[in-house]
């Protein structure tokens, strides 16, 4: 998937960014969009408006080491998400529902482009032992423990903290990905309002 032209405004070297967080982003953004296999060094350097040369100084291992400094900033990226949704509430059910309400908007203001940041790249590089799935995994264990945090202070107890929040994060997954695909919020709304019922009924068994 192609990524829209950007305006003089918007140019990544007039944002005052340095030359590696530039072509960091540029691939996180593109890899995110279309996927490891079909983003090239050229590419990304040309959305960086960095030069190869640059690219390479930065990063000597090539597009395998670029990939996962990328991945590592998606990591983050979608943890700042996540918790800039739960900080909405303490109570976890509502803070999961406002958590995929967030997402759902993100989604919708990148025009169903951006969604999970590692998705694409995970599935192409699935069954290797590379760095790549070693920080993809890291990205998913990190989300993960963002959602268990919450849920442990919302007066869980560990293993249903870490049951819920996997559950919560596999639903919010595949959720972005229909939505994608229907270009629609409602896919990840209805998610939401159904794990914030799961969390609900939990909390009622635990207490």
């Amino acid at each position: 998937m192609g990524t829209k032209p950007q305006d003089a405004s918007t140019s990544p070297a007039r944002t005052g960014i340095g030359t590696r967080e530039r072509v960091v982003r540029a691939a996180s953004r593109l890899f995110q969009r279309q996927g490891y296999e079909g983003t090239g060094i050229k590419l990304i350097a040309k959305e960086a408006e960095a030069t190869l040369g640059s690219v390479y100084h930065f990063f000597p291992g090539g597009k395998e080491e670029l990939a996962v400094a990328a991945i590592q900033h998606g990591d983050r990226e979608f943890a700042d998400m996540l918790g800039t949704g739960l900080a909405g509430s303490d109570d976890p059910a509502v803070a999961v529902e406002n958590c995929a309400r967030l997402l759902a908007t993100a989604l919708r203001a990148s025009d169903w482009a951006d969604g999970c940041p590692v998705t694409a790249t995970a599935l192409e590089t699935i069954g290797r032992t590379s760095p790549i799935q070693e920080a993809c995994l890291a990205a998913l264990r990190n989300w993960q423990e963002v959602l268990a945090a919450k849920f442990r202070d919302g007066g869980f107890g560990d293993e249903d903290a870490e049951e819920l929040a996997s559950t919560v994060l596999s639903a919010l997954e595949g959720a972005e990905v229909t939505s994608q695909v229907y270009r629609s919020e409602q896919p990840l709304l209805t998610a939401g309002r159904h794990m914030a019922q799961l969390i609900r009924s939990r909390g009622a068994v635990a207490r």
